[in-house]
């Protein structure tokens, strides 16, 4: 089935579409403000550090997505995400109170429940598409979405960066919270039968803790949302060494901003072919292309020629997604619907935590050691991951001197 048959197949899907469309909007605020709340702080203070912790506040709650995640396996999805996204908007509405250095502990409180709200939301979302699409239709779905948000990132920015300069940051916080209240009523619009949730009556810790046993002991995830977050790890480490090389080119920091949207039109791309590929390949080889051709592109950023560091950008934009939606698509798949948003939440952790780690590391050694060996560590560690996990036979497949297969040999 090609790109061009299945595509259709999932926007005439109504749930699909309007999945899809609430998840274009959303990234379009969310976009819009990730951009306008750094240069809001740096205005207000005139700090570059402080500035960088609007993106530490969105991105910490994820380190308790599993904890979060619960909640979305503990309420029915549809109206939960209903209620998160007018909950959001609300919030936002907030932030007109902040105009002073004094008051910006509101914006940071309000990024850091942002962030959280956000785990809960894909969680909640993850497993309310698994009960609402075919299960063939999953990778192709998680496909365009990527497609969709990668899309949002190249407009959005300039739209909040325009809106900011005109209204400020209540402009676009305003902006975020309209978007918010769309996604709502798109929500609201989906025909999905849920049932009331069962409690276990286990406690908050137990259940958490059923949904990490879930993800870790099942022999077709933990590999790959293992080596998600080991490229997410490294893929991070060697965009830290972005500047350098644009400065090693002679040109301007600006010129990272071209990097960035050749890398997102790779992203764009790749989530188009991700649903036809993942059939054809299966989940651990198509993770692992993508991985290996992410190495590619990180290692091409040590040659000083502008052709080969553009290529590199669109190289790692399409390499990059590739283990994502391949780890994603096989938890919808993999996990029973009364455990998917604690498995999905931690799985976002697992993929998403190293990357601050990886960037906080690269911004203490790029200076020092420079931009070349970080590029190559970096490359060589994405190749051991993509070779490691090219290696691995899916789960069911036979063993070739026996014939029986690994889970047969464990019954």
């Amino acid at each position: 089935m090609t790109t061009s048959s299945t595509v259709p197949r999932v926007l005439r899907d109504r749930n699909a579409a309007l999945c899809l469309t609430g998840s274009l909007v959303s990234a379009f605020g969310t976009s819009s403000l990730w951009l306008a709340s750094g240069v809001w702080v740096k205005d207000l203070t005139g700090s570059n550090g402080l500035a960088a912790l609007c993106v530490v506040a969105l991105w910490a709650p994820t380190v308790a997505g599993p904890a979060l995640g619960t909640l979305a396996d503990r309420c029915r999805r549809r109206p939960l995400l209903v209620a998160l996204n007018v909950g959001l908007a609300a919030l936002l509405l907030t932030l007109f109170a902040v105009s002073s250095p004094g008051r910006l502990w509101l914006l940071f409180t309000v990024l850091f429940l942002y962030g959280a709200a956000g785990v809960v939301q894909g969680a909640a979302e993850s497993a309310l598409v698994a009960a609402a699409l075919a299960p063939d239709l999953l990778g192709d779905f998680n496909g365009l979405r990527t497609t969709a948000t990668e899309g949002m990132k190249l407009a959005a920015p300039l739209t909040g960066a325009g809106l900011y300069a005109l209204g400020g940051g209540p402009a676009v916080a305003c902006l975020d919270a309209v978007t918010f209240m769309a996604a709502a009523g798109l929500c609201a619009l989906l025909r999905v039968a849920e049932g009331h949730p069962v409690r276990s009556g286990a406690g908050w810790w137990r259940e958490t803790a059923e949904g990490v046993r879930r993800l870790w002991g099942h022999p077709g995830l933990r590999p790959l949302v293992g080596a998600g977050g080991t490229t997410m790890l490294f893929a991070a480490l060697g965009s830290t060494t972005l500047y350098a090389v644009v400065d090693r080119l002679g040109h301007s920091p600006a010129y990272v901003g071209v990097l960035y949207a050749v890398q997102g039109a790779g992203s764009v791309a790749a989530g188009l072919v991700s649903g036809p590929a993942l059939r054809r390949l299966g989940g651990l080889r198509f993770a692992a292309a993508g991985i290996a051709l992410t190495a590619a592109g990180v290692a091409a950023r040590a040659v000083p020629s502008d052709p080969m560091v553009l290529m590199s950008g669109a190289a790692v934009g399409l390499g990059l997604p590739c283990v994502l939606i391949a780890a994603l698509t096989a938890v919808q798949r993999e996990t029973p619907g009364p455990l998917l948003g604690r498995a999905t939440a931690g799985a976002h952790t697992v993929l998403f935590t190293p990357n601050v780690a990886g960037l906080a590391v690269g911004a203490v050694l790029v200076g020092p050691a420079g931009p070349v060996p970080l590029c190559l560590l970096a490359a060589c560690a994405l190749l051991l991951t993509a070779a490691t996990l090219a290696a691995r036979r899916a789960p069911g497949t036979p063993h070739p001197a026996t014939g029986s297969s690994p889970d047969a040999d464990r019954a």
